[in-house]
């Protein structure tokens, strides 16, 4: 058996090891625990929230529970600052959109992976880029 010193504390790389996974699945947890719902939107949430997007210009990708928006700004700069500002906002969230920059123009894709469709978590980072479009 190997062990490891630190300090004045000895581990045995087995524990160490077995601390070190309970630690990162407790972070996991903590963060799945303060981050919005990961589930699909229900029907309800689904008629609100994708209501009042589509009235914004997004709309549904065919084939697939995903929502779909391009973005038009006056240049590079803009759409990149826009890209910034979203990327810090999608970290945060740990919720990264599927998107394509060329020039001035941003198309974005928006869908969780992980619960195989549309949740809160792509309603509230499409609602964050429609509010920070300008900046």
């Amino acid at each position: 058996m190997s062990s490891i010193i630190t300090g004045s504390r000895i581990y045995c790389t087995s524990g160490l090891m077995k601390l070190l996974a309970f630690r990162q699945h407790f972070r996991t947890f903590a963060k799945m625990a303060s981050s919005p719902k990961r589930a699909k939107l229900s029907g309800e949430e689904r008629e609100t929230s994708l209501s009042a997007l589509k009235a914004a210009g997004w709309t549904e990708v065919e084939g697939r529970d995903a929502i779909y928006k391009e973005y038009m700004f006056s240049n590079f700069i803009q759409a990149f600052g826009f890209m910034t500002r979203v990327a810090l906002q999608a970290e945060k969230m740990d919720h990264h959109p599927e998107w394509f920059n060329v020039y001035n123009k941003v198309q974005v894709t928006l869908s969780t992976h992980d619960v195989g469709g549309l949740s809160l978590r792509d309603v509230k980072l499409a609602t964050f880029m429609d509010e920070n479009t300008k900046a």
